[in-house]
């Protein structure tokens, strides 16, 4: 599949549509409000991953599976726009394509209701027969809006492959530890870390404890992603925060899949894990800054002009 000198990202996970309404504040329990703003993006952490590196100049792939309807059609269109690979997303006759309801309000803070549908079925079979086709040396990216067991299947099959696997653990859930161990970077935000770990995270200290009890799982790398503090990078070796670029936030809905993204494109390029990251806190410092999820992720000339 790579014919070229950089190494191929396989994105294994979601892709959704997103239904986005903007407001003055995020509703409580209960709460009518009226709304500014209502559009449609193309979304899933899957998807937004595979768009962020191929902007970012990665040759990227994408496992996944979407019902037969017009949310399926168009999201392929999109994805194939960018130039990600689609042979190995699938269609599942039985379900809908998923789609996320959003509430993002004038801050850009947001709420994410999320239906799976295909998503759901995109079980160990098919990742398995997709995934036996990959090059060895692929970055492989994986999310949490998939089945936890195609989840574990992706991590064992890459990692017989020799393949570096890099995981977000959103939404945040338990791993299994065959995970952990075959996890080259874990990138969990501030509230995944604190799920993950157990580990309350309220400064400096106490992020370096949650991280140190994330290697301690098992994963070679972890970068725990702090919003405008950052990212705390750690493995064995080094410990180091790597500040955030200060920007005006409108949007914050796919900063996380942005990062993931570029970090994944940088890697795939030859670069280190930490020039990698250094691009994904950039990158994601520009995608903050627009609406939307795919439609908000930068192009590397942006990235590399900051």
């Amino acid at each position: 599949m790579n014919t070229s000198t950089k190494d191929q990202i396989i994105v294994v996970g979601s892709i959704n549509t997103d239904m986005v309404i903007g407001a003055n504040k995020l509703p409580k329990p209960g709460e009518t409000l009226i709304g500014h703003k209502f559009f449609m993006n193309s979304g899933g952490k899957g998807a937004n991953q595979a768009v962020a590196a191929a902007r970012m100049g990665g040759e990227v792939a994408m496992i996944a599976n979407l019902g037969v309807d017009v949310f399926g059609d168009s999201a392929i269109a999109k994805l194939k726009e960018e130039g990600v690979n689609c042979e190995g997303i699938t269609r599942d006759p039985d379900r809908p394509s998923g789609v996320a309801i959003i509430n993002v309000d004038d801050t850009g803070e947001n709420q994410i209701v999320v239906a799976p549908g295909a998503n759901a079925t995109l079980d160990t079979d098919l990742v398995s027969a997709a995934l036996d086709r990959i090059p060895p040396s692929s970055i492989v990216l994986l999310q949490l809006e998939i089945p936890i067991e195609s989840v574990v299947k992706a991590v064992e099959v890459c990692q017989q492959k020799g393949c570096r696997i890099m995981l977000d653990p959103a939404p945040a859930q338990a791993l299994p530890e065959s995970v952990y161990k075959g996890t080259y970077l874990l990138t969990p935000n501030r509230n995944e870390a604190e799920l993950l770990s157990g580990i309350l995270i309220s400064d400096r200290g106490s992020v370096t404890c949650a991280a140190e009890k994330l290697l301690m799982s098992g994963v070679t790398n972890v970068a725990i992603t702090l919003g405008s503090q950052g990212v705390f990078f750690a493995n064995a070796e080094n410990k180091q925060f790597l500040e955030a670029t200060s920007v005006s936030a409108v949007d914050t809905t796919a900063a996380g899949d942005c990062f993931n993204g570029a970090v994944a494109a940088k890697l795939s390029q030859g670069c280190s894990l930490v020039e990698g990251i250094k691009s994904g806190i950039l990158a994601s410092s520009i995608c903050v800054t627009r609406h939307g999820a795919q439609d908000a992720m930068p192009y590397s000339n942006e990235v590399n002009s900051v």
